[in-house]
């Protein structure tokens, strides 16, 4: 019932901070308030590459937590492209006025 009961903790959990505190993660308010989103999605982007159906351990979490911080430490969101909007920026990115007035 351990399981249940970590699952049920991470549902109360509802912003970048409440992860990083309750997996014990010192992190700068700074780049938390930057990258709260990429944070959390980098977060779940890990997790979904684990093997489907395996039980959520602490350590396992938190270990991927602080993955997903570190990566938006000496980084930011426009070069770790987590989002679609930031991959696509590296493609065509110049729309010419006239195909805005045509």
């Amino acid at each position: 019932m351990a399981c249940d009961r970590f699952e049920d903790e991470l549902a109360d959990l509802s912003s970048a901070e409440d992860f990083l505190d309750y997996f014990g993660i010192p992190f700068d308010v700074g780049v938390v308030q930057v990258c709260r989103l990429h944070i959390l999605q980098r977060f779940h982007d890990y997790l979904a590459r684990q093997e489907a159906g395996r039980t959520p351990e602490y350590a396992a979490y938190r270990a991927w937590l602080a993955r997903a911080y570190d990566d938006f430490v000496g980084s930011s969101a426009q070069q770790e492209k987590v989002f679609a909007v930031f991959r696509k920026a590296d493609g065509v990115s110049f729309v010419p006025l006239s195909a805005l007035t045509g």
